[in-house]
């Protein structure tokens, strides 16, 4: 399997992350150490001792500047409380590079607004339920972690 060679969009994040979302809907419903490539691995349980996995998260950069993109979104049980999160699972990328994703946050995380993805606790990421939709043509850059279980 390589990277982002299942689609052939001419945008390489939009690739990926198509990838990425085939990779996962076939565990849950709905090279290098660390890469892309090996959290996908990772995922399908093509590697050695990994179990349970159900997604690989991402960060996304903005072409303009490079930086990591920082998503927003408020809480589904209480739509005044706000917060933010630069960790995503992907849940669908449609056919024009329309992409649908989930912030991830770590529950013990009481920073909603943190500056960077280094302030952010990722030890725990889970899924938030909070989606948000993005253009990957806006991207020129994914960072993948390694697989975790963000269903827990």
């Amino acid at each position: 399997m390589g990277c982002g060679k299942d689609f052939e969009t001419g945008n390489c994040v939009c690739d990926v992350l198509r990838e990425i979302v085939e990779a996962q809907n076939d565990v849950v419903e709905n090279c290098c150490a660390t890469s892309c490539e090996q959290s996908i691995s990772d995922l399908l349980g093509e590697t050695e001792g990994t179990n349970g996995l159900d997604t690989v998260p991402v960060i996304l950069y903005c072409k303009e500047g490079c930086k990591p993109f920082q998503g927003f979104g408020a809480n589904p049980d209480d739509i005044g409380e706000m917060t933010s999160s630069f960790y995503f699972r992907v849940k669908k990328v449609n056919d024009d590079c329309c992409a649908v994703v989930e912030l991830l946050r770590d529950p013990h995380d009481d920073d909603n607004n943190p500056k960077n993805p280094i302030d952010q606790y990722t030890k725990h990421l889970c899924a938030t339920g909070i989606c948000i939709t993005v253009d990957l043509n806006c991207f020129c850059h994914v960072t993948c972690l390694p697989a975790v279980n963000a269903f827990n």
